[in-house]
């Protein structure tokens, strides 16, 4: 996968900004203002091609423990936080599944007042 792919599936979804909050090089997919995806575009560029995904906590023990390209968030709650090494074990499809998920745990997150602004978006 490459970063435009990547970024393009991101954005592509309803409600989602793209930031850099951190620094220069962390560009940070936020839907309703809260995270669910963040890639460091520094590492990316060198070959190391990772985002980090919030994931449910009993999947994210099990898929650790499936994939080699999976682990605990780098810099993240390990509880609820994977670090994804794409172009590995974990195939793009897969990754994109992985991406609807993080998206998809944030927005059941949001208020009620924030859903209805997504909804209306």
């Amino acid at each position: 996968m490459h970063i435009e792919q990547l970024r393009e599936f991101c954005i592509s979804k309803k409600g989602v900004t793209e930031h850099f909050p951190f620094d220069d090089v962390t560009l940070v997919f936020k839907v309703m203002g809260k995270m669910f995806a963040l890639v460091g575009l520094n590492q990316w560029e060198q070959g190391d091609t990772k985002v980090n995904l919030k994931c449910d906590p009993e999947w994210s023990e099990e898929l650790r423990g499936e994939y080699e390209g999976i682990i605990a968030g780098w810099h993240m709650s390990k509880k609820h936080w994977n670090t994804v090494s794409l172009n590995q074990d974990v195939s793009d499809q897969f990754a994109f599944e992985l991406i609807n998920h993080s998206y998809d745990l944030v927005v059941k997150g949001l208020t009620k007042k924030q859903k209805l602004a997504l909804e209306n978006s």
